[in-house]
């Protein structure tokens, strides 16, 4: 049978991992509509390779090099962000929601009012606007497919299982890269030690998140919306082979965990092909080559992204959205080389302590004002030099 699908961020990582998947089972797939941001050419090949129904760039400015690279082909071109929900709109099978940021937000936003089914890759979407998003997929009848490796592990460990049987739910954490760093040490760090993780191909912003241990803050907080066992029920351990993805415990003490290669492509094919399975073209697991897994506690002296995670999705409200948005200001800043490794963090609780006034979310516009406030927020301490 074939189905139809909409890839909203088709030239990032997540979007490259899908279409491989998606160009080695053609005959199941057809191909609505393919979006990006500015990458117009690679946009447009993609479109052409898969014969996408419309192509969308976010950024309008790039719409005219979009039209030129599509020009003969059939395919429609559009830009801006109202496109970009407009596609999303599109009556399909599946929306994969790839977009990076609060960008993704408001057509993540469209693709669930329409009651379709996604696979969301978009960790704003449930960190920002967690509370405004399970809200809208209640009211209008979505299913949300999560594409996170640590979400689609447990997903994959609660099916067929009832959530008032599980007694914790338990994320892994790689520990990035300099895990096993001194605070001096991590103090010093630089961009490129901070992106060089040993287990994953990712961007620079989402290394960084690994490297300071805020991608698994992040998680944290996506779970608690997700899986809804309470605060008390949701743990982080530290596995740095990263194999064991996931675990659920239960309350007769069973512990189901799910184990697979450190690619992306396997998550992704999980939600493809749910509620059944499909071929990946990655190697068996090989545990006798692996030979051992090992698992450390959280050490939240050295990394305090969990701590600031937790105490957010105690805070409610708008906390969650600030800590997002602060976190992405902070390790640009440390990027571009403004901060030190260990600024980023410090820069995130000072945000959400000067922001901590900030009014409850009701809405998607809502949401993104906070999120634009804690910038502007977290610009100023930059600007000022407030953390030294």
């Amino acid at each position: 049978m074939t189905r139809s699908l909409t890839l909203l961020g088709a030239t990032g990582s997540i979007g490259a991992s899908t279409l491989d998947l998606v160009r080695r089972d053609r005959e199941h797939w057809r191909i609505e509509a393919l979006t990006a941001h500015s990458s117009a050419a690679e946009l447009a090949a993609l479109a052409r390779e898969f014969g996408a129904k419309i192509a969308v760039v976010s950024d309008e400015a790039c719409l005219p090099a979009l039209r030129d690279a599509l020009a003969g082909s059939g395919i429609e071109a559009a830009g801006g962000r109202k496109a970009l929900c407009e596609a999303a709109l599109r009556p399909v099978d599946m929306t994969v929601a790839a977009i990076v940021g609060c960008a993704g937000l408001a057509p993540v936003m469209a693709a669930i009012e329409r009651g379709g089914t996604i696979a969301l890759a978009n960790k704003e979407a449930l960190v920002s606007a967690g509370e405004v998003m399970m809200q809208a997929v209640a009211k209008h009848g979505a299913t949300l497919l999560p594409t996170d490796s640590e979400h689609n592990a447990i997903f994959q460990c609660l099916s067929g299982n009832r959530l008032s049987d599980v007694a914790k739910i338990t994320l892994t954490a790689s520990g990035g890269p300099l895990r096993t760093w001194s605070t001096e040490r991590l103090a010093a760090a630089t961009p490129a030690e901070a992106v060089a993780h040993p287990n994953w191909s990712m961007g620079a912003k989402i290394s960084v998140d690994s490297a300071t241990m805020m991608n698994k803050g992040l998680e944290y907080i996506e779970a608690f919306h997700l899986f809804p066992v309470g605060l008390d029920r949701l743990g982080i351990v530290v596995h740095p082979q990263s194999v064991i993805h996931s675990m659920v415990e239960f309350r007769d003490r069973s512990t189901l965990a799910q184990l697979g290669p450190s690619d992306m492509r396997v998550p992704i094919a999980s939600c493809l092909a749910w509620p059944h399975r499909m071929e990946t073209p990655l190697a068996p697991l090989d545990l006798a080559a692996i030979g051992e897994l090992t698992f450390f506690p959280p050490d939240e002296t050295r990394f305090p992204a969990t701590r600031l995670a937790r105490e957010a999705i105690l805070a409610g409200g708008s906390a969650p959205a600030i800590l997002n948005a602060a976190n992405e200001v902070a390790v640009a800043a440390f990027l571009a080389g403004q901060i030190g490794f260990t600024r980023i963090a410090a820069m995130v609780e000072e945000t959400l302590q000067r922001s901590n006034d900030a009014p409850r979310p009701a809405t998607l516009d809502e949401v993104l004002a906070v999120d634009q406030s804690a910038r502007r927020q977290a610009l100023t301490l930059l600007e000022t030099n407030a953390l030294v």
